[in-house]
């Protein structure tokens, strides 16, 4: 049964990131957005305090106080307008038409309205304090509860953001090459929306084709729709497959039997590299581990699993080989995806502008 997580995942996750020193465990996504939406806070209750004091010596403290709060949250509602659409429509090249995967806008409006809501709550808390209005009082306690469920929602997110460990932070959006064929784009699509499990997407390139980046954005959009994923190398997964399950700590929230998703990576190199290092059939070996060889099978066929591997041609018919060997261990042929990155050389790979950092993991 594949893994979700569960409130006492997330208690014990906020226990360990309120607690303890991060200078020397290092931050976690989920961390990193307690501090992003205090920041957010602050940014309304730190301005509307001062518009309050260059105020009140004009005004009544309680209007003062109130067009605070007002001014500054008119001001952030204003500046998150302008960063929700410039760069991700009018100040992005070629506009919103030259997405080859269009952002999740959604998505996006809805970290947009997250954040004006820690914005607005800062402000008018501030407001509350310098002077007591009814209406302040009313806009506090609204706005507290309005932030109840986004907070539980992306705090439950990055959760499930950092459990796979993926090398960069990626989002499918943020992809981009100069050509790709529709049934390509159709072909990764079927993959992302697809409700049945045990579907198997091989991605093939040379070097800098792209692969990882894909993959790690595939992956990524799923995380964010709540399905546990593991991202790992083949060589850390041919000695994963020699273990036995073991997801009863903090740090292990599943294994990568139990997740949803699975990325493989660097299973082969690919150009400047000729040579396979692993073969479909040197794989199918370490999959059938002695004591581990059914419930290894079991697990890949049942496992919606992404294979990033090297170059592909009609002479090697790598893409054929990989697809018997999944045959074989019980995988049905209308599973099998297959994607040749070698004649798409990104346009950007890797390269984020600010917009595309706010589209991507704060979200």
């Amino acid at each position: 049964m594949k893994k979700t997580i569960t409130f006492k995942n997330m208690a014990r996750q906020l226990k360990a990131d309120l607690g303890g020193k991060d200078s020397y465990r290092g931050v976690t996504l989920t961390y990193t957005w307690l501090a992003n939406q205090f920041g957010h806070f602050s940014l309304g209750f730190i301005p509307a305090f001062i518009a309050f004091l260059i105020m009140k010596p004009h005004m009544a403290p309680a209007r003062a106080s109130l067009n605070a709060a007002c001014l500054i949250s008119g001001t952030w509602l204003v500046f998150e307008t302008i960063n929700f659409l410039w760069p991700l429509t009018l100040g992005r090249k070629g506009g919103v038409k030259s997405y080859v995967f269009q952002p999740a806008w959604g998505n996006v409006a809805f970290d947009t309205i997250t954040d004006l809501l820690f914005f607005w709550l800062g402000a008018f808390f501030c407001s509350l304090l310098c002077y007591d209005t009814p209406l302040a009082r009313g806009v506090v306690m609204v706005t507290a509860t309005l932030i109840l469920y986004p907070a539980y929602y992306w705090y439950l997110t990055k959760m499930y953001l950092q459990a796979p460990g993926y090398p960069f932070q990626f989002r499918l959006s943020q992809w981009s090459t100069e050509h790709i064929a529709p049934e390509d784009i159709k072909l990764i699509k079927r993959f992302l929306d697809s409700n049945t499990m045990g579907m198997h997407l091989f991605l093939f390139g040379p070097k800098n084709s792209g692969k990882t980046s894909l993959s790690v954005a595939i992956a990524t959009e799923l995380s964010i729709r709540h399905y546990s994923a593991i991202y790992t190398s083949a060589m850390k997964l041919y000695c994963m497959f020699f273990e036995q399950d073991d997801d009863n700590t903090a740090d292990v929230l599943w294994t990568w039997r139990k997740a949803s998703i699975l990325v493989i990576d660097d299973i082969n190199p690919g150009d400047p590299v000729k040579e396979d290092l692993i073969t479909s059939e040197r794989f199918l070996g370490f999959v059938d581990a002695l004591s581990t060889r059914d419930i290894n099978r079991t697990a890949l066929k049942d496992t919606n699993v992404i294979w990033v591997l090297g170059n592909d041609d009609k002479d090697r018919k790598l893409s054929a080989n990989w697809q018997d060997m999944l045959y074989s261990i019980g995988v049905e042929r209308d599973k099998m995806l297959s994607l040749n990155l070698q004649r798409h050389v990104p346009a950007a790979r890797g390269a984020r502008s600010k917009g595309e950092y706010d589209l991507q993991m704060q979200s």
